[in-house]
């Protein structure tokens, strides 16, 4: 039985548009007058328009057209039936030229251009805002009011333009932060797998290259005794070069991607954040109950960050998948001489005796999934490779929990 899937079309330019300007006209109604003869008026309005450009590129001369008309509309309704009194379309166009002359300016100087420069942009909105709050300001006064706003009041106008658009860029700049540091844990995270994996393929590249020369020294000694026989040990040996070929590209692919992560240091308290926040969100993705808590003596800067990242990331993880629903997790960090001792225990279904021998051997996994195929047991694999380039040595001991100590010298980390 065929099923169509359909996935939800991202919205059109035009509804976020018009979006916006219905989130300004309801945000420009939260207000504070001038004076109480004045129509000029300062509200959230300006704010919500400011920080929706900076977040989603779209039109932006267009979007303020859009605006102008929707809060044209909005406030006569307004005026109409909820406040009962006469009054007419046009005693609103002020509010929206507001709009147009601030939306006319944001895209004149290319407000995405600056996104990441908010101190000028933050200057270069407060002065818009003030530019668009004088037309404003002057088409009132000229065709409806008669009053002209002091000088004290003028420096009003100014000061909350600039109190606003550092306002919005504060906003914008914690939005900013919080996306990118979202994105740096991210690709820390895949980072550190494939930082591992290169090792393995440069460790494979090895045996390839110790192959290939088996092969070649197969060829000349059989080229004399049975030549069919040693042409074919020839073409193994030249087919074996071809893979070696192809893992060195792929090696170099790799290394290029993962150098660019592993330039950088890290302190351990931020992988142990990394860790915590990732493998409790995985804990509730698998919906089980799992208390972790961490303890340091010692505070590092590691020099390779994603090889520690994949060392205790993948234990925990192992951790979290072998607990049935409910149970606990608990990592320490200790200093000993010159070494360093990670201790990560778990109170998970202990591991029988004869499996402690083998359980970091490359394919080894007592994990199944649903269907009945077997994990790839390559996790803990993993974390033998990591142990063994740092020198150091890892111990497990399963009973009533079960306890993974690493020692690692402490030269080889920071």
């Amino acid at each position: 039985m065929k099923r169509n899937i359909r996935f939800a079309k991202p919205p059109s330019p035009l509804t976020i548009m018009i979006f916006i300007g219905i989130l300004t006209a309801l945000g420009s109604e939260i207000k504070i007058l001038t004076s109480e003869e004045s129509l000029f008026r300062f509200g959230l309005g300006t704010i919500i328009f400011f920080l929706c450009i900076l977040i989603r590129p779209i039109p932006i001369f267009k979007t303020g057209l859009i605006t102008a008309f929707i809060i044209l509309l909005f406030r006569t309704f307004l005026d109409f039936f909820v406040y009962r009194q006469d009054a007419s379309i046009f005693e609103h166009l002020p509010a929206a030229l507001f709009y147009i002359v601030f939306a006319g300016g944001l895209q004149f100087i290319n407000v995405q251009r600056l996104r990441t420069r908010p101190l000028l942009l933050g200057a270069y909105g407060a002065v818009l805002e003030t530019i668009a709050n004088t037309m404003e300001q002057l088409m009132i006064s000229l065709f409806f009011t008669q009053y002209w706003l002091s000088f004290k009041e003028y420096l009003l106008v100014i000061s909350i333009a600039f109190l606003r658009s550092y306002f919005v860029m504060g906003l914008f700049s914690t939005l900013a932060l919080s996306e990118q540091k979202k994105r740096t844990e991210q690709l820390l995270s895949i980072g550190s797998d494939l930082y591992v994996e290169t090792l393995y393929i440069q460790k494979s590249m090895e045996n390839i290259e110790r192959i290939t020369a088996d092969g070649f020294a197969l060829y000349q000694s059989l080229k004399d005794v049975d030549t069919a026989l040693s042409l074919k040990a020839l073409m193994l040996s030249q087919e074996i070069h071809e893979v070696k070929k192809d893992s060195e590209r792929i090696y170099a692919g790799l290394s290029k991607i993962v150098s660019m992560k592993q330039n950088g240091c890290h302190d351990l308290t931020e992988l142990l954040k990394l860790i915590y926040d990732a493998n409790m969100k995985y804990a509730e993705s698998l919906e089980k109950d799992i208390h972790m808590d961490m303890a340091w003596q010692i505070n590092l800067r590691i020099k390779e960050p994603m090889l520690v990242l994949a060392l205790i990331n993948n234990i925990v993880t192992n951790a979290i998948e072998a607990i049935e629903q409910n149970g606990w997790i608990h990592l320490e960090i200790q200093e000993s001489a010159d070494t360093i001792i990670f201790t990560i225990e778990n109170n998970g279904p202990t591991i029988p005796e004869q499996d402690l021998i083998v359980i970091l051997d490359p394919g080894y996994t007592t994990k199944f999934s649903a269907s009945g195929h077997a994990a790839t047991g390559i996790g803990l694999s993993h974390v033998k490779a990591i142990v063994q380039r740092f020198e150091g040595t890892i111990d497990i001991k399963s009973e009533q929990t079960t306890q993974f100590k690493i020692q690692i010298p402490i030269h080889k980390l920071i």
